[in-house]
């Protein structure tokens, strides 16, 4: 919102004076000299795809979140479908989504042949919780997909209670959250499966990317074939065995990383802590400017949660600031104020 502030006693959406007269960006990537020696020097290398930065990538992602497996994969969509493949969802499972998300939080279960049923959020935070989720278990219930929206991880501790007590795989779509934490746990570790995307508007990027984190050996390996087609290993595998040899043991996808994909994220990766921290900082300036306006109220934020912020969402009362969603979107655009 970009005309949002009070002036003279005056909000700009009402006619006062706006304090910008472009919008903020969506998002924005970060980029660095670092960044780019990076990935300069694997166009220099012998390998752009399939090679030895893939690794390195997946094995740094563990270190940071603590993970014992990263799969590098093409996209956060990817992540999800994999996460799918290696849990064995097909037709007649039902896995439980929230109604605040992206669609590729309930395609990839359609990707399965599964269906996906949509649970409701906590209109405080929009988060999927436990109690949500308890009313839409069925017998069918194989997965629930958790969505950590706008970077606030989930309430992990109650999700986990209820996956044991009802014998369902719990996966959570972290891609707004890397570099968050819950209690004191990273992101990454706190489902039986975490997704995460590096899309440009995301924390960290490698331009389009994702991963996977899981403790399960065998998904990992799972995921790992799926993302090559199905077969059973890659070109940079069969060169250390001296093989030609391999097998499509499973329908897959070609949905790999390259290498320069990997050396910028590994480049990025190093610089998550610092971008965390930002964005948290913006974040406060926001808390304090928008409890200052009448009708708009922040997200409620629990204390048990470090807030990585991919977004910051507000909540209008349309009834108290005078306008609907739809007209602060038009009015507090460059056109508006022009």
């Amino acid at each position: 919102m970009t005309n949002a502030r009070v002036t003279h006693g005056k909000l700009a959406l009402h006619g006062g004076s706006p304090i910008r007269t472009d919008n903020l960006p969506y998002g924005r990537q970060k980029i660095d000299e670092t960044d780019v020696e990076s990935v300069v020097e694997v166009l220099r290398s012998d390998w752009l795809t399939t090679g030895p930065m893939v690794a390195a990538f997946e094995d740094a992602f563990t270190a940071v979140t603590g993970a014992k497996h990263a799969v590098s994969i093409s996209s956060g969509t990817a992540a999800l479908h994999a996460a799918m493949f290696a849990i064995e969802i097909g037709e007649g499972d039902e896995v439980i989504v929230p109604t605040m998300t992206f669609a590729a939080s309930a395609n990839c279960v359609v990707y399965q042949g599964g269906t996906p049923v949509f649970a409701d959020v906590d209109p405080e935070t929009l988060l999927l919780g436990p109690e949500d989720v308890e009313k839409k278990l069925s017998p069918r219930t194989k997965a629930v997909i958790a969505v950590d929206y706008a970077g606030q991880p989930c309430d992990y501790d109650g999700l986990r209670a209820l996956a044991k007590k009802h014998n369902f795989t719990l996966v959570a779509d972290a891609c707004h959250a890397v570099g968050g934490a819950y209690r004191g746990t990273q992101v990454g570790t706190m489902a039986d499966l975490s997704t995460f995307s590096f899309h440009p508007v995301k924390h960290i990027t490698t331009a389009e990317g994702g991963m996977i984190t899981t403790d399960n050996a065998d998904w990992a390996e799972r995921m790992k074939q799926f993302r090559n087609h199905g077969i059973t290993s890659d070109h940079r595998q069969r060169e250390k065995q001296g093989s030609w040899f391999y097998e499509m043991t499973e329908l897959g996808y070609n949905y790999r990383m390259s290498d320069m994909q990997c050396a910028l994220g590994m480049s990025q990766l190093a610089k998550l802590p610092g971008l965390v921290a930002r964005r948290r900082e913006i974040s406060q300036s926001y808390d304090k400017i928008f409890s200052e306006l009448p009708g708009v109220r922040s997200l409620v934020v629990r204390p048990e949660a470090y807030h990585a912020y991919h977004l910051y969402v507000v909540r209008i009362d349309e009834s108290e600031l005078g306008i609907d969603r739809g007209q602060v979107i038009r009015l507090s655009g460059p056109r508006a104020s022009a």
